[in-house]
């Protein structure tokens, strides 16, 4: 039988899902969600930070991108997700790299792909699983990586593809969109509590509005408390060792900055109209509300 919830997720890169999203798919799946990941590269160009692998990075052998594959099993089966996919096959889309570098430019470069392409290869994923919800990035990937805003126009056309008859006939129209970012207010108690820390991970920032992936609050669609689900996140984090250093600000900000109880997560709901939520902020508290 299939499940009655459905949730499809896009992310760039191996541990994407894990630091912004891990707490709610872990929450979903064990609710009994159907979760599904779209990964769209293998991550090979992912700095290492575990010196003995150091020599898998791209510049050496190159042999990053294999490794994070088991990387991101384990991270799955700490989230208690079993259904993941690589965007076009393993391999068929490589890491950018980040904005404006020669890695941009390979051949197969995923911030190169034919938009048109790689969304008819996802396009088909969603009419397959029929998921009522995806999650990916905002317009600007969350921090402006390329890879992360390549998804985002995928992911957006292929939303609008699936919604068409494909070969078979067959069509499915997703109901909600929901883009994950971090309200203004967590992060202006973030910079407050990091200021005079020697392990600021604004590296000395003082202007929440001149941080990524800040949203004001009342632009927020959705607050979702996974905090059930924390040490599941964090079994995900560890998992990714080579690119997740627990004193790294990624880790700190999925950590919610000591702020916030871990594993709760906020989105901007991009598509769809709002359900009924119990958040003072009228913050919807389940991605599937009101369908």
């Amino acid at each position: 039988m299939i499940p009655s919830r459905r949730l499809l997720l896009v992310h760039a890169h191996p541990d994407d899902e894990t630091i912004t999203t891990g707490a709610t798919m872990a929450r979903y799946a064990a609710e009994g969600a159907h979760v599904t990941l779209v990964t769209c590269t293998l991550g090979e160009e992912g700095e290492v930070l575990v010196p003995s692998l150091a020599g898998l990075a791209s510049d050496q052998a190159d042999q990053l991108g294999g490794y994070r594959i088991g990387e991101l099993a384990k991270a799955l089966d700490a989230l208690g997700v079993t259904d993941q996919r690589f965007l076009g096959g393993t391999g068929r889309y490589r890491d950018s790299g980040m904005i404006g570098t020669p890695q941009n430019d390979h051949p197969r470069a995923f911030w190169r792909a034919d938009v048109s392409v790689a969304a008819a290869e996802l396009a088909a994923v969603i009419r397959e699983v029929r998921p009522q919800v995806v999650v990916t990035y905002d317009p600007d990937g969350l921090y402006g990586h390329p890879d992360h805003i390549q998804a985002h126009r995928v992911t957006m056309r292929a939303i609008e593809l699936a919604s068409q008859p494909g070969e078979d006939g067959d069509a499915w129209r997703v109901r909600k969109v929901y883009w994950p970012s971090e309200p203004r207010s967590l992060l202006a108690r973030g910079i407050e509590r990091f200021a005079t820390s020697a392990e600021n991970p604004f590296a000395g920032e003082r202007d929440v509005d001149a941080l990524p992936f800040v949203t004001p609050d009342e632009k927020l669609g959705a607050r979702i408390d996974a905090s059930a689900y924390a040490e599941a996140k964090r079994a995900a984090m560890r998992a990714h060792a080579t690119q997740v250093d627990p004193g790294t600000w990624l880790h700190v900000l999925a950590e919610n900055l000591g702020v916030e109880p871990v594993g709760v997560e906020y989105y901007i709901r991009a598509v769809g109209e709002a359900g009924p939520g119990t958040d003072p902020h009228g913050w919807e508290d389940d991605l599937f509300a009101g369908l």
